[in-house]
């Protein structure tokens, strides 16, 4: 007796999945049985069209199959009309209106992968994993009648099984009163949105494809949010703003230190930062032409303080030993809590802190560099006025935070000034004359560029921003203006007018104009206060760790990503290394928002990665002393950075000039 027909063989690839079906079997329900990742929204009515596949041709020996137009059946009824209405790509069939009729390889392109990756193509260009935590599902649910007394609900729930496989669900209470209406409106079809495989937090009339998810980096100076489609992981909005609080003062310790001093002031500053929050989210829902409501996720970082004040808990226990956190773990909260303006059932992540001056934005940094998965030592700054250090490998990870300071954002200097067109971002310093050319933000052009006047004319030249003040100091060292160990060599007025008396100290003029810039012997002296926290901070954190060298470092945060690494190396604000293997990573600590967002098991990794973070408390640790007096040097006392003299013709080591300090004799010593 002949053996009975095998049915046709199915390959998927790029997964290579394989399993043999009847003829007539949808790609999408074969593909669903052999658990190939296939999106779709609409359950297979050829409505989403994000269920598409390419039939291959040809032969396919490895597999063993012939596969071609053939192999499947001719374009339906319901793949023209969505053609017609959508437009379908050559080549491109809905699998769930092809059907099987012969042995077919089946391509699934990645647009079509529920988990597809997703490359960003902005500044913080990243690879993410494509798994939102918010899913939309379209569905049909049975009508009521006589003879069944089952709720709505109850009936919705039962078709989120039948169609979607979603067992034990529950929803947000105030579906209740809109579950009714959007049925019969729908009649009997709706899309809802589920949250965590588990939650119904959202339901829309007939078919909704729009989910939209916003990521946030809190920070003390800007806020920067991102708004992404959660169906495609595309970014489609970005904005940014000032952080209210600034009124409430300059740096974190201040706004503590306001909260400690006047009732209310916390409140006060929580009102503040979550109105900005609200006018951010329809500032993005306007640019990218969709509804507020439409944003069902948030996620959002933030250093301690600001991560405190979002969640409406008062700070002014982190203004003071032991510096404790109200709370470190992740939270989930609803945004309507926090008073956003987004769908009233959004979520909002917070990631975790890892200690009482190292918040959810370090949690960020790590989960957008992930220094665990490598082996190189590898050392990430986010540089600020509070800096966040994180030291390590796949091995161990270390984390500390370092009192910086305002000065590297422009405060404390006497011409300082926060990044703005007309600021002094990038300086050069001739040795041999000792005169500057200067670039302004704004204008490409360099002061000594012809048309330099006229480019500027409308802002000015209006003082110097952080990354010009590090150019600036290190270039003044390079071309042997200051010592070393700071000062600025007076003896020098000999030979240029840039150089004037300022006191009992002297100062060089960085820009004649308008508004005539200086910079002092105190301005010196901030900045070498500055980078002389952050180094020890960095060194502290080697120490523990048992290493002398780092492999690679990565500069993040809006500071961190404009200044020049060289001029950063050679003022010592970091420890030496191969220039080649030292960038900027952008804003690394919004980028792990982003990815937490996008991504839910990204979430259960960061959290795991934090428990596992070593915290160093620098205020307890006696050797971070020894190691700020001997950052102190330029570019440091005692390290040779060897890397750095590759590249780098640094001065020779010299005493400071007796004219350091005008009526002074000998060496002027810094005191710390």
């Amino acid at each position: 007796m002949p053996d009975a027909p095998r049915d046709p063989l199915v390959v998927f690839t790029p997964s290579g999945k394989r399993g043999r079906f009847p003829v007539g079997t949808p790609l999408l329900s074969a593909a669903r049985t052999l658990g190939v990742d296939v999106d779709s929204v609409c359950g297979g009515r050829g409505i989403c069209g994000r269920c598409q596949v390419l039939i291959a041709e040809g032969e396919f020996a490895k597999h063993g199959v012939r596969s071609g137009a053939g192999s499947v059946s001719p374009l339906s009824e319901t793949e023209q009309r969505y053609a017609k209405r959508r437009g379908l790509p050559a080549g491109h069939r809905l699998s769930c209106s092809t059907k099987v009729q012969g042995d077919v390889v089946v391509d699934v392109p990645p647009g079509s992968q529920v988990h597809r990756q997703v490359v960003r193509k902005d500044a913080d260009a990243r690879v993410i994993e494509l798994n939102p935590v918010v899913r939309l599902h379209y569905v049909e649910v049975r009508e009521p009648d006589m003879h069944d007394p089952s709720g709505d609900l109850r009936r919705l729930y039962e078709a989120l099984e039948r169609e979607w496989r979603l067992t034990g669900l529950a929803s947000d209470f105030n579906i209740l009163g809109e579950l009714q209406a959007a049925l019969r409106k729908g009649e009997w079809k709706v899309t809802v949105a589920v949250h965590d495989a588990a939650q119904v937090i959202a339901l829309w009339p007939g078919f909704h494809d729009k989910a939209y998810g916003m990521a946030v980096d809190v920070g003390s100076t800007t806020v920067a949010a991102h708004l992404c489609d959660l169906e495609t992981g595309e970014l489609v909005a970005a904005a940014g703003t000032m952080n209210p609080q600034i009124r409430f003062g300059e740096d974190l310790m201040s706004r503590v230190s306001y909260a400690m001093m006047n009732p209310g002031g916390a409140l006060q500053m929580t009102a503040a930062i979550r109105e900005a929050l609200g006018r951010l989210a329809a500032e993005l829902a306007r640019e990218a032409g969709v509804a507020v409501t439409d944003i069902l996720e948030m996620t959002l970082v933030g250093n301690p303080i600001m991560h405190h004040l979002v969640l409406g808990i008062d700070p002014v226990e982190l203004g003071g030993a032991p510096f404790a956190l109200a709370v470190d773990n992740a939270l989930t909260v609803p945004a309507s809590a926090l008073g956003i303006g987004v769908h009233p059932n959004a979520r909002v992540y917070v990631l975790p802190c890892i200690a009482g001056h190292v918040g959810a934005d370090a949690a960020g940094v790590i989960l957008a560099e992930r220094p665990d998965r490598r082996d190189e030592i590898t050392l990430l700054v986010d540089v600020g006025t509070n800096a966040e250090i994180v030291l390590g490998n796949r091995e161990r990870l270390l984390a500390c935070s370092s009192p910086t300071g305002p000065a590297f954002e422009g405060a404390q200097i006497s011409c300082g000034q926060r990044a703005a067109p007309g600021a002094i971002e990038r300086v050069r310093i001739d040795p041999a004359t000792l005169e500057p050319r200067v670039k302004v933000i704004g204008s490409e052009l360099w002061s000594d560029d012809p048309g330099f006047g006229e480019a500027t004319a409308r802002t000015g030249v209006t003082g110097v921003c952080g990354s010009g003040i590090i150019e600036v100091i290190a270039e003044m060292y390079l071309a042997g203006i200051l010592t070393p160990d700071g000062v600025v060599d007076g003896a020098l007025a000999a030979r240029t007018d840039r150089i004037v008396a300022d006191g009992r100290t002297f100062s060089y003029v960085l820009h004649r104009g308008d508004v005539p810039m200086k910079i002092t012997q105190n301005d010196v002296r901030a900045i070498q206060l500055a980078k002389a926290a952050l180094y020890a901070g960095v060194a502290l954190l080697m120490d523990h760790l048992g290493v002398t060298r780092v492999d690679r470092i990565g500069l993040a945060g809006a500071f961190g990503s404009h200044i020049d690494v060289k001029h950063a190396m050679v003022l010592g604000m970091i420890p030496d290394c191969d220039l080649g293997r030292v960038a900027s990573v952008g804003n690394a600590a919004g980028a792990g928002a982003r990815i937490a967002l996008l991504d839910a098991t990204a979430r259960a990794a960061i959290e795991d990665l934090v428990r596992r973070v070593e915290k160093i408390e620098t205020a307890i640790e006696p050797r971070f002393q020894a190691h700020f007096v001997e950052a102190m040097a330029i570019p440091h006392k005692t390290a040779a950075y060897t890397e750095l003299r590759k590249v780098v013709t640094l001065p020779a080591a010299r005493e400071s000039a007796p004219g350091g300090a005008r009526g002074r004799r000998g060496r002027r010593t810094i005191s710390t």
